[in-house]
Order: structure tokens, then sequence, then C-alpha cells
């Protein structure tokens, strides 16, 4: 944790508002009234952000999964918890947080307040059995008895915690990219490929369709959820969905969503744990691709290692189901197409991260170069799913039956 916070001072103070060209009025309707922005509540958020007590066990951190040295996000394809619980969903990125219309990938919290407060309660995140066990590991401290009460005026509390950590989160706006300067009419801020690959996100490649990018959606998506074919090929889809029914209809609570989601073989069925409706099934929220340089694994259950795995995922038009959403469709890009997309999404990485960026452009062409010849149709048709050989090593390693559930 100390390191972390020395990389995040290296990354120069916090900058609690967008840029001039996002939508301030839009930027502002995003935040609570009852949680403005402020010095205070920015600087209770941050140590709370890096405190290993708020877990159950004093082992795992907001920062563990969400790691400042990795993009804010991590190495791993699906977080690991408390205990060494392995999750379902690879942790995304918290940078720029503050501008999703809703955080988490199925939509399951309302806004970043809910969602710190279900990470520090999930049985497979934190662990804690209530938000106020986790005050009480750091109520008696000084500091935050000083902390608390500079930023919200009160003693130490579960809802000021979710605040206070939701605050910290909007302070991380990084969209100062290679991209944006382009945008700006520098014309030498990026190269000739990734201009080539803007004109293919905005025409035959159709990324702009769910990809937005503007002054409201200026972290390239459209807050909503599609299922764009990153779907096992082995799913029993009626199987999955008459099995979450059953524990839904006997308990629909926010921590059993969580908790479906997050560490249990229908976390696949995305959206439908949160809506019920068919039409969500596999549905997951639009990821921004800010950053996204410097975020790998990609997608919901970290099952693409580099930027060229996606983007042959959608150039095949992903896995065939009768829920894949119907813009997703085969585009037939050629090689030099495929690189050229690569190229721009690498620049939209902001330019403190400069170096980490560079380096794993280099990673995952070394990557992208060695395996993917030979991987690249079964990722893209989803035959084969990353982590299967893996997760099925562990349940037999642990004993579990291949379709356990919690």
């Amino acid at each position: 944790m100390d390191e972390q916070q020395r990389r995040l001072d290296e990354l120069g103070p916090a900058r609690p508002s967008p840029p001039a060209w996002v939508d301030h009025e839009w930027w502002q309707s995003l935040i609570p009234d009852d949680n403005q922005p402020g010095v205070e509540r920015v600087a209770l958020g941050r140590a709370l952000y890096f405190d290993l007590r708020l877990s159950a066990d004093g082992t795992v951190s907001c920062a563990s999964c969400h790691d400042v040295g990795r993009g804010f996000a991590e190495r791993r394809a699906t977080s690991i918890g408390i205990g060494g619980a392995i999750g379902r969903r690879n942790a995304p990125t918290i940078l720029n947080a503050g501008l999703l219309a809703g955080p988490l990938r199925n939509g399951r919290a309302a806004d970043l307040e809910e969602e710190a407060l279900l990470s520090i309660v999930s049985p497979v995140e934190m662990g804690q059995a209530s938000a106020e066990e986790a005050v009480r590991a750091i109520a008696d401290d000084p500091r935050y008895q000083t902390l608390f009460h500079l930023a919200y005026g009160h003693a130490p509390n579960p809802v000021d915690l979710g605040r206070a950590i939701a605050s910290f989160e909007r302070s991380l706006i990084f969209l100062d990219a290679p991209f944006d300067r382009y945008q700006d009419g520098d014309t030498e801020a990026v190269s000739a490929a990734a201009q080539r690959g803007w004109a293919l996100f905005n025409g035959r490649g159709g990324c702009a369709g769910c990809h937005t990018m503007g002054p409201t959606s200026p972290l390239g998506t459209n807050g909503q959820f599609h299922n764009a074919g990153v779907w096992a090929w082995n799913l029993d889809v009626d199987d999955l969905e008459a099995r979450a029914g059953a524990i839904l209809d006997r308990d629909a609570s926010p921590a059993t969503v969580d908790a479906l989601a997050l560490a249990s073989d229908v976390s696949p069925l995305g959206r439908f744990l949160v809506t019920r409706a068919r039409t969500d099934l596999g549905a997951f929220r639009t990821l921004p691709i800010r950053n996204v340089g410097i975020t790998a694994p990609y997608m919901h259950d970290g099952s693409m290692a580099t930027l060229w795995d996606v983007i042959d995922h959608h150039n095949k038009g992903g896995q065939a189901s009768d829920f894949l959403d119907r813009a997703i469709e085969p585009l037939g890009l050629s090689e030099q197409e495929v690189s050229d997309l690569v190229e721009l999404l690498f620049a939209m990485t902001d330019l403190r991260f400069a170096s980490q960026n560079l380096a794993e452009r280099e990673r995952q062409g070394e990557l992208a170069a060695r395996e993917r010849p030979f991987r690249r149709d079964d990722l893209a048709f989803r035959r084969k799913i990353a982590l299967d050989d893996e997760h099925a090593g562990r349940h037999r390693r642990r004993g579990a039956p291949r379709d356990a559930m919690p």
C-alpha cells in the first residue's frame, strides 16, 4: 500500500473536475447532492481506499484489486479477495469512474457510494459482515476521527465511509491523452495508424455505436448493457437461468445478487441477475475505452489478454447465440485495419501513464505476435475460454465439482 501511495503522488495532484470540453452540467448531475466534492472528503477517501483494516481479516483494501501501478485495475483475469477467494469478474479500472453514469458491469449499484459499500461486505472481496463492522475497525483511530469530522461533520459511520471513497474515486480524472490533443487539432499527436483507426472507429468498424465519444460520454461508452458475444461456448443458458431464478425467488437482496454476480457459476448471465429479463442474458455494460492500454486483461471475465484479441473478437462477430446484440456482426477487417484500431486504443491512455502505456504496448504486441495465430479463431468464436483450464484445476484441487455454486 505504501508503494501504491508513492506512485499516486507521482501522478500529481488530484483533478476533481473534468476538462472544459466535458459537459460540466452533465458531470454535476452524476454527483449526489449530499456528497459534493471537497479536499477534505478526497483526503478521507484516499486514506480509506488504501486501508487494509476495512477488510474482515486485514489483508485486502480497495487498492488490492484496483492497483495504482496497474492502471487502477489489476493484471489478473479475475480478482482474488479475502482468504484467497476467487471471483468470476475482472476488476475494472476506477480511473474516471466518476464519469460513468453507473458503476459495476451489470449495473447492480446505483452510484459509486453504493458500490464502495458493496465491495466491503462482499464475501469474495473484503468480506465484512456489515459496513458497521468495517467502521468499528477504524473508529478508534484519532486520525479518522479528525478526518471524518473535517469531511462530513460526523464521527466515523458507514454512510460517510461510502461517500468518502466515492469522493476519492471522483478525483481520478485522467483525460489528457494523445488522442485528446489530436482532437484539439494537433495532427502529429497520434500516429498515422491511430488516425486511420479513428476513421474506422467512426465508420466501417462500427465502434462508435456503443463506444460513444462526446461531451456527455467522454469515456467511450454509451452506458448501456449489451451481449457482445463474450459468451462461453458450452454454457447451458436455460439451466443457469433456472438456477439463478430459483435463488432470486427466495432472496433477491443486493447481497445475494452481488454473490451470484461475483462468485457463482451464473455470473455469465450478467445484467439478467439484476433485471430478470431474458433480453439481458449475457449483457454487460459497455466498457469505457479510456486508458484501456494499461488495464489488460479485457472483458468482464478477463478472458482476452491483448487489445488484438478484443478487436479479433469483434471482427469475427463474437460468439453466436440467441442473445447476441443485434449490433454485433462480422466486420471483415484486414490485418492492417485491426492494427490501426489497436493503435487508436493505445493513443487513448492519459499522458501521465505514457511510460507504462508504451511498455504495455510492447508486451501485448509480443504476446499477440506469439500466440494470436494459434488462438485467434478460438477466442473470437468463444470456442474456448482462457480461464476454463485454470478454474477447472482450482476446483479439482479444492475437491469441488465443476458446477458448484455458493
